[in-house]
C-alpha cells in the first residue's frame, strides 16, 4: 500500500498541506549566476521523500498516540490496529477474520453502520462521544481511502479515535448540575403551587402544572382559587417572566401576595393595581402577567382583569366559545398604570378556561393561531373539569419535552336540576320605602327559610341576622337596597347591598350606646361575615351560616 496516497486522509494532514503551499515561498527565476542554493533545496526535498517512501505504514501508525485501526472489505476485516488501540481494548491479529469476532469494540461504538455509509458514499462519517467497552468515551472518525486504479475509490477505511473521556466527564458534570438546579427549581415551583385546590360551592374546578422539557428551566407559571365569601370565587392565573429559581421564588411571593389582597374583597381591577405596585418592589427588571376574576353565582357572570395576560376563553351551555376582551392594563412592575374590570357571562352549564402562553404559544406560529386552536379543542370537551384539563394538555400537544411551562385551569358552572337543583336555591326582595322595610325583610326571610325546611335554630338566626344586615342598611345606606338569601348544599348566605359605598366595621358599642351593636351580633352568630363595594358605586354587607349534616336541611322529595 502506497502511504503516500491515503496517508493525506489522517485527520489535519489535508489542513497542514493546505497552510504549508498558502505560505510556500515561489521559486526565484534563472540567471546567469550560480544556484548552490536552490541545488541545496532541492537535494534536500529529494532526501525526504526518499526517507518517507522508506516508512512502513505499520510503524507510523503505532506511533499515533491516537487510535487507529484499518479495515477492508464490506464486511470490514482488520488489516491494521495500532499500538494505541491494541492497547486500549486488547491484542488483535489481522488475519482477516470477519468484523464482530476480531473487533468486538466497533459494535461497542456502534461503528458496523457507519463503516457501511463510508463505503457507499465514499464520504468521511464521525461520531462523537461513544462509549466504548473499556469504559471510556471517544469520538470516531472513519475516512475512505481511495485505493482504486481509476481514483473510484476503495473498500479500505480507515477508523480514527480519540479519547475524550475527560472532555465527556466535565460536560456530565455539568449537566448534573443542571438537572439539579432543575429538580430544585421544579419542587420548589410545586410547593408553592396549592397542593389542594378550594372547593366552591357553585364552581367545579381543576388545574394542571407542566414544568418544560428536560432542557429547559423552569418558570414561573402559577393558579389559585380563592374563596371569597358571600358565594364569590377568586380566580387566578399568572407567569412571571424568566426562568429558573429566581423565577419559582418570585412567583411564590405574588402568589401568596394575590390571596392577601382577595381576602380585601375588592374589585379585580384594584386588586391588580396592588399587585403591579408589589411586583415593582420586588424586583423592578422583573415583569409577570396575571389575570385575576371573580365569580359571583347571583350575577351569572365572570368579572375580571388582565394584567398582559392571555385572553378567558369561555364555552357557554350551547356550545359556543367565547374570548374575553383582551388584556385590560400592561404587565405586573410596568407601574403608573391605571388596570380596569371586564365582564364575560359565565351562568348555569359554562365552562371556563384560563391559561399561561405555553399551552398556546408555538416556535414559527402566530400567538393567535393557538389561541384560535384551543378555542376549537374547548368546543369540542366535554366532562368533569379535570376532563377537559386533559384533553386540552394533549391537544396542544404538551409532552414531558415540551420547551415552556404549561399552567391550566379550569372551571364549570353546573346546571343543576331536579334534586341537586333543590339544593341550590335564591330569593330576593327589594326593600323600599323607609323602616317599614324591616318587618316586610323579616316576614319575606322567615318565610323563605320556612319553605327551605330548615331546622328551627337555623331559621331563628337568619331570621335575626336578616333583621340587623336590613337595619344597618336602613339605617346608614341609600337606596336601591336589595335583600338576597341564596343556600347550596352546604351554607346559607344572607346578603343586603345598597347604594352607599361606605363599608361598615365592627365596633364595641358602650353600654349606653342605643346603637353599634348589629354588625357585632351578626358576627358573633354567624360563621363569617364580610362587607365589599360593587362596580355600581355601592356596597354589599353579607354573612354566611354552615348547614348542618342529616338535621333535615335537605329539602322534602
Amino acid at each position: 500500500m502506497n502511504f503516500t496516497r491515503w496517508s493525506a486522509r489522517l485527520p489535519g494532514t489535508q489542513r497542514r498541506a493546505a497552510a504549508r503551499s498558502a505560505h510556500s515561498t515561489p521559486p526565484a527565476p534563472r540567471g546567469p549566476g550560480p544556484v548552490p542554493t536552490a541545488r541545496a533545496e532541492r537535494r534536500t526535498d529529494d532526501t525526504a521523500q526518499e526517507a518517507l517512501d522508506r516508512l512502513r505504514v505499520p510503524e507510523v501508525l503505532d506511533r499515533v498516540p491516537a487510535l487507529v485501526a484499518l479495515l477492508h472489505g464490506p464486511e470490514h476485516r482488520l488489516v491494521h490496529a495500532n499500538e494505541a488501540w491494541t492497547t486500549a481494548f486488547g491484542t488483535r491479529t489481522p488475519e482477516h477474520a470477519p468484523e464482530g469476532q476480531d473487533l468486538p469494540e466497533l459494535d461497542a461504538l456502534n461503528l458496523p453502520t457507519l463503516l457501511d455509509q463510508v463505503l457507499r458514499s465514499g464520504k468521511p462519517r464521525t461520531i462523537k462521544s461513544r462509549k466504548g467497552p473499556d469504559g471510556r468515551s471517544y469520538t470516531v472518525t472513519c475516512t475512505p481511502l481511495d485505493d482504486a486504479p481509476d481514483g473510484s475509490g476503495g473498500s479500505d477505511v480507515l477508523v480514527f479515535a480519540v479519547d475524550v473521556t475527560d472532555h465527556a466527564d466535565a460536560a456530565e458534570r455539568l449537566r448534573a448540575g443542571e438537572r439539579s438546579q432543575r429538580e430544585t427549581a421544579v419542587t420548589l415551583q410545586r410547593s408553592l403551587l396549592p397542593q389542594e385546590l378550594e372547593s366552591p360551592d357553585d364552581l367545579r374546578v381543576a388545574a394542571t402544572y407542566h414544568p418544560g422539557g428536560t432542557e429547559t428551566a423552569v418558570g414561573g407559571d402559577w393558579y389559585d382559587v380563592i374563596t371569597l365569601g358571600g358565594g364569590r370565587t377568586a380566580l387566578v392565573i399568572g407567569d412571571v417572566m424568566g426562568r429558573g429559581v429566581r423565577a419559582a421564588a418570585i412567583m411564590g411571593q405574588l402568589r401568596t401576595a394575590v390571596r392577601a389582597y382577595a381576602r380585601l374583597d375588592l374589585p379585580p381591577h384594584e386588586v391588580l393595581q396592588l399587585l403591579d405596585g408589589l411586583a415593582a418592589d420586588i424586583d423592578a427588571n422583573q415583569i409577570a402577567t396575571c389575570a385575576y376574576a371573580v365569580h359571583d353565582p347571583n350575577e351569572g357572570s365572570l368579572v375580571y382583569a388582565s394584567a398582559g395576560h392571555l385572553p378567558i376563553l369561555v364555552r357557554d351551555e350551547h356550545g359556543t366559545v367565547h374570548r374575553a376582551a383582551d388584556a385590560t392594563g400592561p404587565p405586573l412592575g410596568t407601574g403608573g398604570w391605571d388596570h380596569t374590570s371586564g365582564s364575560i357571562p359565565l351562568g348555569p352549564g359554562s365552562t371556563a378556561v384560563l391559561y399561561t402562553d405555553g399551552l398556546v404559544e408555538r416556535r414559527g406560529e402566530d400567538l393567535d393561531e393557538g389561541i384560535t386552536t384551543l378555542e376549537h379543542a374547548l368546543a369540542g370537551a366535554t366532562g368533569t373539569p379535570q376532563v377537559v384539563c386533559d384533553r386540552l394538555i394533549r391537544t396542544a400537544g404538551v409532552t414531558a419535552d415540551h420547551d415552556d411551562d404549561v399552567a391550566v385551569l379550569v372551571l364549570q358552572h353546573p346546571a343543576r336540576t331536579g334534586p341537586e337543583g333543590e339544593l341550590f336555591r335564591n330569593a330576593a326582595l327589594d326593600l323600599l320605602g323607609g323602616v317599614e322595610a324591616a318587618p316586610r325583610a323579616r316576614a319575606f326571610a322567615s318565610g323563605v327559610l320556612t319553605s327551605w325546611r330548615f331546622p328551627a335554630d337555623l331559621h331563628d338566626l337568619g331570621v335575626l341576622a336578616t333583621s340587623e344586615l336590613v337595619a344597618n342598611s336602613l339605617q346608614h345606606g341609600t337606596p336601591p337596597m336589595r335583600l338576597r338569601l341564596r343556600r347550596t348544599d352546604r351554607r346559607l348566605t344572607i346578603e343586603v347591598t345598597d347604594g352607599n359605598d361606605h363599608l361598615p366595621r365592627r365596633r364595641r358599642a358602650e353600654l349606653a350606646d342605643e346603637t353599634g351593636r348589629g354588625i357585632a351580633i351578626v358576627a358573633a352568630i354567624a360563621a363569617s361575615w364580610g362587607a365589599r363595594r360593587t362596580l355600581d358605586g355601592g356596597k354589599a354587607v353579607w354573612c354566611e351560616f354552615a348547614l348542618p349534616q342529616g338535621s333535615g336541611a335537605r329539602p322534602e322529595e
